[in-house]
């Protein structure tokens, strides 16, 4: 529970938002959502397009902590609330409309019960940093 294990659990996770976001401008050119055959809606491609933006932008900013992730307590704890109500919200659909594919329930699983973990851990790091300092 370092603040070195911290910083690479913390890297790879935001490596999924930066590189996802990224094919996620693709809109329904996203080869997960060509794959769907959806209509060619320019309202949801363009959504898709701003959320894909969202998400790389979320994925920037947790990269950008990773340095000084003892000392960025206020966007880490953003970042992770961010993505805790994301997963709220995939877990309604998951009730309301029913199972996605498969991975997406691990990323369901990862953004409600992982979002918490990571706030414990993180607090945990930038309390034992104060107390190095002290």
């Amino acid at each position: 529970m370092t603040k070195r294990l911290l910083q690479g659990a913390t890297l790879v996770l935001g490596l999924v938002p930066t590189l996802t976001g990224l094919v996620g401008l693709m809109g329904l050119d996203d080869p997960l959502y060509a794959a769907a055959n959806l209509p060619r809606d320019a309202t949801l491609d363009s959504n898709l397009r701003f959320y894909g933006g969202v998400w790389l932008g979320l994925g920037l900013a947790v990269l950008w902590v990773v340095p000084r992730i003892e000392r960025e307590t206020a966007l880490f704890r953003a970042v992770w609330l961010m993505i805790f109500i994301g997963g709220l919200g995939r877990l309604m659909s998951l009730v309301l409309v029913g199972p996605p594919l498969l991975p997406f329930i691990g990323f369901t699983a990862l953004e409600v019960i992982g979002a918490p973990f990571f706030i414990w851990w993180q607090s945990k790091v930038a309390r034992a940093a104060l107390r190095d300092v002290a």
